[in-house]
């Protein structure tokens, strides 16, 4: 008599696992607080909390894999890892090498100085003769060559610690996105402060191999994101780091749960 009743447990069990369970090697830097960092030698941060919660909808196994991010656009293509989960924007360079899952996080660049803003930036216009930091290789280093005054403002590139300078007074101010600007100043002792408002929206989201394999797997994890914000778990992620639920554009209502 228990048999039947076994087999249909063993059934339902199997048509509620993944048809395809594999691993997906997501590539971080670390170190870009508060999304990807290291505490009590933790990886953790919105990024981690977002792939984990979407390995746990679709089945997968989630391997994080840190390197600097300028080196993640390169280990992606030779797929020595599967995306890129650091805060990285669409643009239509990218877009022209990868494909790319909705966005995640909606946000903006933003100017950061040394608080009391005695060098007095309010605006990009302000930023000429100044020298200002940005991450290489970031979104935030080409929307900073792409402004009009780009060739008055000494652009340095750096791979971290690019707070640090600004509070030392090494370099005039830093550009970065303006959630995790906000909480890196909340949360350091460094003396820091934004600097205007943001200057260009951004939309961040995950990029995948432009291939067969690629496409598939980037269809199921887009499948997985629209889970997460139906479900709320994105937004719960977003409030927990980010003080803000920043997963949606302006002006959207969220979802009724």
């Amino acid at each position: 008599m228990l048999k039947p009743l076994f087999a249909a447990l063993a059934l339902t069990a199997a048509s509620l696992a993944p048809v395809s369970a594999e691993t997906i090697r997501v590539g971080m830097s670390g170190g870009y607080f508060p999304f990807t960092f290291t505490e009590q030698d933790k990886l953790q941060g919105f990024e981690v909390d977002f792939m984990n919660a979407i390995g746990e909808v679709t089945g997968d196994e989630i391997e994080f894999v840190t390197m600097s991010f300028s080196g993640q656009v390169g280990a992606l293509e030779s797929n020595r890892i599967d995306t890129i989960a650091n805060q990285l924007t669409i643009t239509p360079e990218r877009e022209a090498k990868f494909v790319f899952t909705q966005p995640y996080v909606y946000d903006g660049a933003q100017v950061v100085v040394r608080e009391g803003n005695e060098v007095g930036i309010n605006s990009t216009d302000d930023l000429s003769g100044k020298s200002v930091a940005v991450n290489l290789g970031s979104n935030f280093e080409e929307l900073l060559r792409g402004l009009p005054n780009a060739a008055d403002i000494d652009i340095r590139t750096y791979e971290s610690n690019i707070e640090q300078d600004v509070a030392l007074g090494r370099v005039d101010a830093f550009v970065m996105d303006r959630v995790s600007t906000a909480q890196v100043i909340a949360k350091s002792p460094a003396p820091l402060e934004q600097a205007g408002q943001p200057f260009s929206e951004i939309r961040n989201a995950l990029p995948f191999r432009n291939d067969e394999a690629g496409i598939a797997m980037r269809d199921k994890v887009d499948a997985a994101i629209t889970t997460l914000k139906e479900n709320g778990k994105l937004a719960e992620i977003s409030q927990k780091w980010l003080d803000a639920d920043v997963t949606r554009p302006a002006g959207e209502a969220a979802p009724a749960n």
